[in-house]
Order: structure tokens, then sequence, then C-alpha cells
């Protein structure tokens, strides 16, 4: 998801963009008139450069197709392949453009993932956009209540004209097991499978399903129901990528590489390095 101030983007006449090539124009567009496009941060204490893994999956899945995804997560796509490292360069057009980012691209290192957003409600605004999951809204400087008020929405992350890669999604989800088998749990399991469960926590807030069964108007909010179509219309979902590869290199390696990528070093050396630890754990 983008977010972004609906506010802001009437009052300087900007329009949602529908494909990466219109996301590019437009964050040039925002330089142009003098507005900074991006608030990016990847700092987080011990696990300092998760947020740029994210920002590497989504783009992974909008330059080259969900099978070579699979093939990165399991490393028979090499981490130093030309895909992977097209993926970071991309994500660098973002993230290590001075005029492209609050703060610098010297600042990306630095800033807080949860301070991050915050920039989109200054006054003026110090970012016009801010690329994160849903989960994000609960790190703004109301907790959320921006989104009620209607100062802040998101679009999806859109995908590029000229890839015909459809919608992609990336995201995570919740898992349940069975610490004790007995009837009464089977049947709790066979009920979490029905649509009217689903739509149970739907009403609840802050829970998103691919059931294709839930009716959509379950949503306890507009923004909740429009983060459920994007969902509902994906055309590939994949999970997270450093959540299923080895803790070594998806809360290791691809972190603290991704974070020195931040500091300057070169996209190359940085898949280097992450391939060599991938090597070395093999």
């Amino acid at each position: 998801l983008v977010w972004y101030s609906p506010e802001q983007f009437e009052d300087n006449g900007y329009e949602i963009p529908s494909t990466m090539e219109e996301l590019i124009a437009l964050s040039d567009q925002m330089v142009a008139d003098g507005n900074t496009p991006w608030c990016i941060g990847v700092e987080s204490g011990n696990a300092t450069g998760w947020t740029a893994t994210d920002w590497m999956e989504d783009i992974m899945l909008r330059t080259t197709s969900a099978e070579n995804y699979d093939r990165w997560v399991s490393n028979d796509l090499a981490f130093n392949s030309p895909e992977v490292i097209n993926a970071m360069e991309l994500y660098g057009q973002f993230s290590r453009n001075d005029d492209y980012v609050a703060g610098g691209a010297a600042s990306v290192a630095t800033t807080s993932f949860g301070d991050a957003p915050k920039g989109l409600f200054t006054s003026p605004p110090s970012c016009m956009m801010h690329r994160q999951a849903s989960f994000i809204t609960g790190f703004f400087p109301d907790k959320g209540e921006e989104v009620a008020r209607g100062e802040a929405d998101a679009f999806y992350f859109p995908p590029f004209a000229s890839g015909n890669l459809g919608n992609p999604v990336l995201g995570a989800g919740t898992l349940y097991t069975m610490a004790k088998d007995s009837p009464a749990t089977r049947a709790f399991f066979k009920y979490l499978q029905e649509a009217s469960a689903h739509e149970a926590w739907m009403q609840q807030g802050v829970f998103l399903t691919a059931h294709k069964g839930a009716d959509l108007n379950a949503y306890a909010t507009p923004l909740l129901r429009k983060q459920g179509e994007i969902l509902a219309n994906a055309t590939t979902f994949r999970f997270d990528a450093s959540d299923l590869m080895p803790g070594a290199i998806g809360a290791g390696a691809f972190w603290s590489e991704m974070t020195a990528f931040a500091n300057g070093q070169d996209a190359k050396t940085t898949a280097d390095n992450i391939q060599a630890a991938w090597d070395a754990i093999k």
C-alpha cells in the first residue's frame, strides 16, 4: 500500500497512479513542484533493514515472475542474479534519490520505520507518500484516527504497465495449529473455513481475508474494504519472502545488507554479500 494525504493530493492536483510508470512520473512531478515524494525509514533496532526487504519483495513481484519469486525464496534463483539486482536498483531509484526522500537518502537508514509516515501529517508535510502495509496506521500520530477523519488514505502499490505480471499482492497471514486434538477443536477449525467466520472477524476491524465467499460489505471501514478488494482482486499472492528464508538470511544478512545498501553500498556488492551468506549455510 501507498499512504497519502487526500487533501494534499487534491490541493496539488495529483491523481492516484494505476501503473508503476505513473507512480514514478508522479514522484518526478512532485519534485518539480517543490514537494518531496517519499518518507522512507528502515531503522528498527536489532531488526533494522526489514522494511527495505518488503520494498524488495514488492518490486520483485512487479518485475519478474511469481515462479522466479519462489525460486528466489529457496535460493534456486541466486540472490545476485540479474533479476534480484534489478529489483534492488529500482528500490534504490526511490530510496537513494535525495530529491525523492524526506531528509535525503542518508536519512533512510536512521529514520525509524514507525516515525517515517509521520511526515505525511506535518505542516507543511515533509513528504507526499509512504509505502507500508496495513498495520502502519497504528504508528500514525493519532493511531489511525487520521483515516477516520479523511486525513489519510491508501492506494495499491501498482504494477508496471509493460510487465504483463498482473496485480500481485505481498502479505503475511495468521496461522493456526492444533495443540490438542479433540472433536470440539476440529469443529472450530472447520468453522474457521466458513465465510461467516471471516465476516464476523472482518466486522471487528484490522482483519483482511482472501476467502472468496466472504461479503466485502462486512468490512468495518471503507479503507478496510478497499484493502480487501485489493486482496480479492490479486492475480498473484505471495508470502513475505524474508519470513520464508532461513533466519540467517531473512532476519540476518538480508536486513543488514539492505541497511548497508541504504548507507551507499552498491547493489551488486549487497547482493553478492547476501548470496555469500546463503552459501555459508548450505
